[in-house]
């Protein structure tokens, strides 16, 4: 799967669960133990809002805290919305997958920062589900294509933070609970 065909399916599954979440819902925990379901939304709609700048060829620094704070105001939903389309209108401009995008870690080719967000939006899609006792299956093609991806990159960010160490599983488990593992999530 190409990576932009993987990063719709991502923000895809994301979303169907976004749109379902109730109001009494967003203060409900999610497997990450330091979000409830409004931190979790507000993680991916900030992580959206950098794409269409740093597309343009900002640097961490020229954006600086332009982000800070809460970015969901008061409709969470709308918000994500907007976010996502302006994130994935920037992905689909002409020769965006051959540009760098300026990382807080270094310069990368845009296809890597863009299976990083792709495997951030399956995982949680995955958190936000838990969250809201929301329908936990993806389609088998995303989730083999994140988990291939993650495998490639399990190393690199361990002891980073942005998942938690991986959970040894039986060697015959499913899709899912492969990638669910290996960013530190029991199924």
């Amino acid at each position: 799967m190409d990576v932009l065909t993987a990063h719709r399916s991502g923000l895809r599954q994301f979303d169907n669960r976004v749109q379902v979440i109730r109001e009494d819902q967003w203060h409900n925990p999610t497997p990450d133990a330091d979000w409830d379901v409004t931190d979790l939304v507000q993680h991916l709609v900030y992580e959206q809002l950098w794409v269409p700048r740093l597309f343009q060829g900002e640097t961490i620094e020229q954006i600086g805290d332009a982000f800070e704070g809460d970015v969901l105001g008061s409709d969470p939903k709308a918000a994500w919305a907007t976010a996502s389309a302006a994130a994935r209108a920037a992905l689909e401009e002409p020769g965006a997958m051959d540009r760098t995008v300026h990382l807080s870690f270094g310069d990368v080719p845009a296809p890597v920062y863009v299976w990083q967000m792709t495997v951030d939006l399956v995982v949680h899609a995955w958190d936000l589900a838990k969250g809201i006792r929301a329908g936990e299956e993806m389609p088998n093609d995303i989730v083999l294509a994140v988990l291939d991806e993650t495998k490639k990159t399990v190393d690199a960010f361990a002891g980073s933070g942005l998942f938690a160490p991986p959970i040894a599983v039986p060697g015959c488990t499913d899709d899912l609970t492969e990638l669910l593992a290996l960013t530190g999530r029991a199924r």
